[in-house]
């Protein structure tokens, strides 16, 4: 058979690591309890694939690419475990939004709820936003009844906080 039709550059292949949730540099890692918990898991979650691949029976140029993009992973990890700062409900201002306030406010007639939380804790669907966020950004520090403007990319939007709840 011609060498022509065989993948023998497995090994040099271009190792990609999905990159971790955006954090400014200079900015303080705060976390959730259940954030930092959930790095916790994720990054004993990776570790136990690169056991199971440096154990595993697959080639070294299949198995090699694998193993450098979980050992880029992990670093990643632990450098973003070893910066996490945890924020406790009870070390922040309960009348007032700040991080890991769940928090209710009227946007144009609608109720909107979510939570403050960590970038790596982030997710829409959850209604979790980061900290860094620009709603967060605008709401921190406000109270009950305060209403707050808002710049998006489309308008200004004015919104009113109706509950601050910390869990």
């Amino acid at each position: 058979m011609s060498r022509a039709f065989v993948k023998d550059d497995a090994a040099n292949e271009q190792v990609l690591v999905p990159p971790r949730a955006h954090l400014p540099p200079g900015t303080t890692n705060f976390v959730t309890s259940r954030g930092l918990a959930l790095l916790n898991a994720e990054l004993e979650d990776l570790k136990s694939q690169q056991k199971v691949l440096e154990s595993g029976f697959e080639e070294a140029t299949v198995r090699a690419p694998r193993l450098a993009s979980l050992a880029e992973q992990i670093e990643a990890l632990e450098d973003r475990i070893r910066t996490a700062k945890p924020v406790r409900p009870v070390d922040v201002p309960q009348d007032e939004v700040a991080f890991g306030a769940t928090v209710t406010v009227n946007i144009a007639g609608q109720e909107r709820r979510f939570t403050l939380v960590g970038v790596d804790e982030a997710s829409a669907q959850e209604g979790r936003v980061a900290f860094t966020a620009p709603i967060a950004q605008a709401l921190m520090g406000h109270r009950v009844g305060d209403t707050v403007k808002l710049q998006t990319a489309r308008d200004r939007q004015a919104l009113k906080i109706l509950a601050i709840e910390y869990t």
